[in-house]
Protein backbone atom coordinates (compact mmCIF):
# COMPACT_ATOMS: atom_id res chain seq x y z
CA UNK A 1 0.00 0.00 0.00
CA UNK A 2 0.96 3.31 -0.36
CA UNK A 3 0.96 4.40 3.26
CA UNK A 4 2.67 1.47 4.40
CA UNK A 5 6.06 3.05 6.05
CA UNK A 6 9.78 3.40 4.28
CA UNK A 7 12.40 3.89 6.84
CA UNK A 8 12.69 4.77 10.28
CA UNK A 9 14.71 7.65 12.25
CA UNK A 10 17.49 8.03 14.28
CA UNK A 11 17.80 10.83 16.95
CA UNK A 12 19.49 13.82 14.94
CA UNK A 13 22.46 15.80 16.14
CA UNK A 14 21.67 18.92 18.23
CA UNK A 15 22.44 21.32 15.31
CA UNK A 16 19.01 22.97 14.40
CA UNK A 17 17.49 26.42 15.40
CA UNK A 18 13.65 27.88 14.83
CA UNK A 19 12.90 31.15 13.19
CA UNK A 20 12.22 32.41 9.98
CA UNK A 21 14.91 34.23 7.61
CA UNK A 22 12.50 35.37 4.87
CA UNK A 23 9.62 34.59 3.13
CA UNK A 24 9.26 35.02 -0.99
CA UNK A 25 5.76 35.73 -2.31
CA UNK A 26 4.41 34.32 -6.03
CA UNK A 27 1.36 35.47 -7.30
CA UNK A 28 -1.32 32.52 -7.11
CA UNK A 29 -1.43 30.25 -10.29
CA UNK A 30 1.10 31.95 -11.70
CA UNK A 31 3.66 28.63 -11.25
CA UNK A 32 4.53 25.35 -13.22
CA UNK A 33 5.46 22.92 -9.90
CA UNK A 34 7.93 19.78 -10.39
CA UNK A 35 9.24 17.01 -8.85
CA UNK A 36 12.49 15.55 -7.64
CA UNK A 37 12.30 12.41 -9.89
CA UNK A 38 13.40 10.30 -6.95
CA UNK A 39 11.40 12.47 -3.76
CA UNK A 40 7.80 13.21 -4.53
CA UNK A 41 7.90 15.78 -1.34
CA UNK A 42 11.13 18.02 -2.87
CA UNK A 43 10.03 20.32 -5.35
CA UNK A 44 12.50 20.52 -8.05
CA UNK A 45 11.13 23.64 -10.23
CA UNK A 46 8.18 26.41 -10.25
CA UNK A 47 8.16 27.05 -13.60
CA UNK A 48 9.28 29.95 -16.36
CA UNK A 49 9.46 33.56 -15.83
CA UNK A 50 8.28 33.69 -12.30
CA UNK A 51 8.87 36.76 -9.97
CA UNK A 52 8.78 36.47 -6.46
CA UNK A 53 8.53 39.51 -3.65
CA UNK A 54 10.58 38.78 -0.73
CA UNK A 55 9.96 39.86 3.25
CA UNK A 56 13.46 40.01 5.35
CA UNK A 57 12.23 38.84 8.88
CA UNK A 58 13.73 38.81 12.28
CA UNK A 59 12.52 37.65 15.13
CA UNK A 60 8.50 36.15 16.02
CA UNK A 61 7.42 34.91 12.76
CA UNK A 62 7.42 31.16 12.39
CA UNK A 63 5.37 28.41 10.39
CA UNK A 64 3.32 25.68 12.33
CA UNK A 65 1.96 23.05 10.34
CA UNK A 66 -0.98 20.94 12.21
CA UNK A 67 -1.98 17.47 11.05
CA UNK A 68 -5.86 17.11 10.62
CA UNK A 69 -7.01 13.05 10.34
CA UNK A 70 -9.88 11.29 11.04
CA UNK A 71 -10.59 7.90 10.50
CA UNK A 72 -14.46 9.02 10.79
CA UNK A 73 -14.09 10.25 7.23
CA UNK A 74 -10.77 8.56 5.80
CA UNK A 75 -9.48 11.89 5.39
CA UNK A 76 -6.04 13.68 6.22
CA UNK A 77 -4.87 17.46 5.64
CA UNK A 78 -2.59 19.57 6.99
CA UNK A 79 -3.32 22.99 8.13
CA UNK A 80 0.21 25.54 7.41
CA UNK A 81 -0.07 28.59 9.11
CA UNK A 82 2.44 31.46 8.63
CA UNK A 83 2.38 33.80 11.52
CA UNK A 84 4.47 37.13 10.14
CA UNK A 85 5.80 39.82 12.47
CA UNK A 86 6.62 43.19 10.64
CA UNK A 87 7.66 46.28 12.21
CA UNK A 88 7.29 49.10 11.76
CA UNK A 89 4.08 50.84 9.54
CA UNK A 90 4.44 52.90 6.15
CA UNK A 91 2.59 53.72 3.76
CA UNK A 92 3.95 51.48 0.58
CA UNK A 93 3.40 48.52 3.25
CA UNK A 94 -0.08 49.47 3.43
CA UNK A 95 -1.20 48.66 -0.13
CA UNK A 96 0.96 45.72 -0.55
CA UNK A 97 -0.39 44.26 2.83
CA UNK A 98 -4.28 44.97 0.86
CA UNK A 99 -3.21 43.56 -2.02
CA UNK A 100 -1.91 40.47 -0.10
CA UNK A 101 -5.23 39.92 1.99
CA UNK A 102 -6.87 40.50 -1.44
CA UNK A 103 -5.22 37.48 -3.04
CA UNK A 104 -3.87 33.52 -2.03
CA UNK A 105 0.08 33.91 -2.64
CA UNK A 106 2.28 30.67 -3.02
CA UNK A 107 5.10 31.35 -0.52
CA UNK A 108 8.33 30.63 0.28
CA UNK A 109 9.25 29.87 3.64
CA UNK A 110 12.98 30.11 4.49
CA UNK A 111 14.14 29.42 7.78
CA UNK A 112 17.11 29.36 9.99
CA UNK A 113 18.35 26.41 9.12
CA UNK A 114 18.58 27.16 5.19
CA UNK A 115 15.75 25.27 4.42
CA UNK A 116 13.09 26.27 2.11
CA UNK A 117 9.42 25.19 2.20
CA UNK A 118 6.45 26.20 -0.57
CA UNK A 119 3.12 27.06 1.74
CA UNK A 120 -0.03 26.57 -0.50
CA UNK A 121 1.22 24.47 -3.01
CA UNK A 122 -2.42 23.57 -4.65
CA UNK A 123 -4.28 26.51 -3.35
CA UNK A 124 -2.53 29.16 -2.08
CA UNK A 125 -2.38 30.93 0.97
CA UNK A 126 -5.02 32.95 2.54
CA UNK A 127 -4.59 35.88 4.97
CA UNK A 128 -7.04 34.84 7.69
CA UNK A 129 -6.17 37.38 10.66
CA UNK A 130 -3.96 39.73 11.74
CA UNK A 131 -3.66 43.42 13.17
CA UNK A 132 -2.08 46.83 12.29
CA UNK A 133 -1.19 48.04 14.93
CA UNK A 134 0.46 51.52 16.34
CA UNK A 135 0.83 49.82 20.07
CA UNK A 136 0.46 51.96 23.08
CA UNK A 137 3.86 52.11 25.14
CA UNK A 138 7.62 53.15 23.73
CA UNK A 139 8.75 49.53 23.56
CA UNK A 140 5.72 47.95 21.68
CA UNK A 141 5.39 46.72 18.08
CA UNK A 142 4.41 49.58 15.79
CA UNK A 143 3.94 47.66 12.66
CA UNK A 144 1.94 44.51 10.95
CA UNK A 145 1.26 41.14 12.16
CA UNK A 146 -0.34 38.68 9.68
CA UNK A 147 -1.72 35.35 9.53
CA UNK A 148 -1.77 33.19 6.28
CA UNK A 149 -3.62 29.98 6.60
CA UNK A 150 -3.21 27.08 3.85
CA UNK A 151 -5.11 23.95 3.53
CA UNK A 152 -3.26 21.30 1.67
CA UNK A 153 -3.34 17.17 0.93
CA UNK A 154 0.85 17.28 2.10
CA UNK A 155 2.53 19.11 4.51
CA UNK A 156 4.42 22.57 3.04
CA UNK A 157 6.57 20.55 0.72
CA UNK A 158 10.47 20.80 1.06
CA UNK A 159 12.01 23.22 -1.94
CA UNK A 160 14.97 22.34 -3.74
CA UNK A 161 17.29 26.05 -3.84
CA UNK A 162 20.71 25.69 -5.23
CA UNK A 163 21.75 29.43 -5.39
CA UNK A 164 20.63 32.54 -3.69
CA UNK A 165 21.24 36.02 -4.48
CA UNK A 166 19.58 39.37 -3.59
CA UNK A 167 17.49 39.15 -7.20
CA UNK A 168 17.47 35.87 -8.07
CA UNK A 169 16.60 32.29 -6.86
CA UNK A 170 18.14 29.39 -8.91
CA UNK A 171 15.82 26.27 -8.40
CA UNK A 172 16.87 22.39 -7.96
CA UNK A 173 16.37 22.12 -12.03
CA UNK A 174 18.40 25.02 -13.20
CA UNK A 175 15.26 27.93 -13.70
CA UNK A 176 15.25 30.75 -11.65
CA UNK A 177 12.96 33.10 -10.58
CA UNK A 178 13.30 36.28 -10.18
CA UNK A 179 13.28 38.48 -7.00
CA UNK A 180 12.16 41.50 -5.97
CA UNK A 181 13.36 42.44 -2.67
CA UNK A 182 12.73 45.52 -0.44
CA UNK A 183 14.18 48.86 -0.85
CA UNK A 184 15.99 50.01 2.20
CA UNK A 185 14.27 53.61 1.81
CA UNK A 186 11.04 52.31 2.11
CA UNK A 187 11.61 51.64 5.72
CA UNK A 188 15.02 53.43 6.96
CA UNK A 189 14.40 56.90 7.51
CA UNK A 190 16.25 59.26 9.04
CA UNK A 191 16.04 60.71 12.43
CA UNK A 192 16.09 64.45 11.90
CA UNK A 193 13.38 65.97 13.95
CA UNK A 194 12.92 69.04 11.93
CA UNK A 195 9.28 68.17 10.48
CA UNK A 196 8.35 67.39 14.39
CA UNK A 197 6.07 70.28 15.97
CA UNK A 198 7.86 71.20 19.19
CA UNK A 199 6.42 71.86 22.55
CA UNK A 200 3.32 71.03 24.43
CA UNK A 201 4.60 67.94 25.68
Amino acid sequence: MSCDLTQGRQRPCKDSVGGIKAVYFINYGTTDVTYDGSNADEIDGLGSGLSAYRYDLKGNSNLEQTINSSTDTGGTFFEQVLTLVLPKLTLKDHKEIKLLSFGRPHIIVKDNNDNYFYVGNEHGADVTGGTISTGSAMGDLSGYNLTLSAQERQPANFISVSAETDTELTLGDSSTITVVPGVASDVDVDDDPSGIPGGGN
